[in-house]
């Protein structure tokens, strides 16, 4: 499998810019009033955060030369990630031993699939 680099770079920048509006989307609830009143608004705004996911997924083909599971990792290491850094500092959860190994975890699973061969 050939990885085209280019397309891989915009696959994880369009996967982490979706994975940050759904953590807000969903989230927001917690800590700002205005997200807790309009739960409806932000379920239409879903629309557009699930078109920018289709762009991921096309991006993320091509970079994988058609293939379809590298990416799904991909994007999930990187919601992984997003996930993380939003709740703890937005949130201000703790980042535990059992969060850092999950995230080393991620992380190396975006290793895998970018230079196993």
């Amino acid at each position: 499998m050939n990885v085209n680099f280019k397309y891989l770079i915009v696959t994880t920048i369009t996967f982490a810019i979706c994975q940050l509006l759904v953590w807000f989307q969903l989230n927001g609830q917690f800590f700002n009033d205005w997200f807790k009143k309009n739960p409806m608004l932000l379920s239409v705004l879903g629309i557009p955060v699930s078109y920018i996911y289709i762009l991921a997924t096309n991006y993320g083909y091509k970079a994988f030369d058609g293939l379809l599971w590298p990416q799904r990792f991909i994007g999930f290491s990187v919601g992984i990630v997003i996930f993380a850094i939003l709740t703890n500092n937005i949130m201000n959860e703790p980042m535990t031993t059992k969060t850092y190994l999950s995230l080393s975890l991620s992380l190396l699973i975006i290793v895998i699939q970018i230079f196993w061969k």
